[in-house]
């Protein structure tokens, strides 16, 4: 099978490339990279001229502006490349019968919910912020590609779509959540201040790796149709997060739990970003956010020698 990733340079696009490269559905050839500067959100004719030439059978559509501040700044940039560059590659793809996995964001719901529970597929979109809103309107146009085709996107007749919305997404290469954490606790230290930590932001931590296995086990079960919440299970603090991530690399700091309105910011995240996973083709949820991290320590330590040397393998 001929899977193509856009983004493939980016954090889960690394992460899917090595999930595809071990799969069997896809050979000894692996998985098309597409990147940089072949695929570019802002070059109009690249998903066109890509599909033609690759021919594939399956793309994973991880390529994506993220930086949720810089989406806030120039809400009209986001929505380029956010919305109308998937639905550049949706179009691509649903003319060529190709079967398309858009990545999307737990940010297209507001996050105001107090029940308790984790946001379904189902549920109502409403974003509160502009990278949210970029997003859905990803989500949208592929849909609309789609829904001409025979079978609607659903695979039955004609090439399947499935919206894959993920969360706090984090690992290799760094510049993520917990290596930000690392640093932010390595000058802490060194002014001898506490390490302020946002307490009201609850989420679904999310490995790219595990993410990237579960989109891998989607395409190898043959349906991938749908809407799906891709997230390692569970709802947690930013705070509480920040405190595993410095316990398990043994960076010892003392925290405090503040509001996020302490750092005023372009976006607004959503107070209660958390995602019910459900179960996956195999028929289980994704594991727990705890196992995830704690499976990421080699690099959690990394990072901690480049963020905060000599800090790190005291205890809390």
């Amino acid at each position: 099978m001929r899977v193509a990733v856009t983004g493939a340079g980016g954090r889960l696009g690394r992460a899917l490339l090595g999930a595809l490269a071990d799969a069997p559905f896809t050979g000894l050839v692996g998985p098309l990279a597409w990147g940089r500067p072949d695929y570019d959100l802002d070059d109009p004719g690249a998903a066109e001229r890509l599909v033609a030439r690759d021919r594939p059978e399956v793309v994973v559509h991880a390529a994506a502006w993220t930086d949720v501040d810089g989406c806030a700044r120039d809400p009209d940039l986001a929505l380029a490349r956010n919305g109308a560059a998937t639905g550049r590659l949706a179009r691509a793809c649903a003319q060529a019968g190709v079967d398309l996995i858009a990545v999307s964001t737990n940010e297209v719901f507001d996050g105001r919910r107090t029940d308790g529970r984790g946001y379904r597929p189902d549920d109502p979109t409403s974003p509160a912020n502009p990278y949210g809103a970029s997003k859905l309107a990803g989500e949208m146009a592929a849909r609309e590609a789609y829904a001409a085709l025979p079978g609607g996107g659903s695979g039955l007749g004609g090439p399947a779509l499935a919206i894959a919305r993920t969360a706090w997404l984090y690992g290799p290469p760094g510049a993520d959540f917990p290596a930000k954490i690392i640093a932010a606790a390595g000058r802490a230290i060194a002014a001898r201040e506490q390490l302020k930590l946002v307490a009201d932001e609850i989420g679904s931590p999310t490995a790219a790796a595990d993410l990237a296995e579960a989109i891998v086990e989607l395409i190898g079960s043959g349906a991938i149709a749908g809407t799906h919440h891709l997230v390692n299970r569970g709802a947690v603090s930013r705070a509480t997060w920040a405190r595993e991530v410095l316990r398990l690399v043994g960076i010892a700091v003392p925290t405090l739990d503040v509001p996020a309105a302490t750092w005023p910011r372009a976006s607004n995240a959503p107070p209660w970003g958390v995602l019910d996973p459900g179960p996956t083709r195999a028929g289980e949820p994704m594991r727990p956010w705890q196992e995830a991290l704690a499976h990421q320590v080699p690099w959690l330590r990394s990072l901690a020698q480049v963020h905060a040397p000599g800090l790190a393998g005291g205890r809390r």
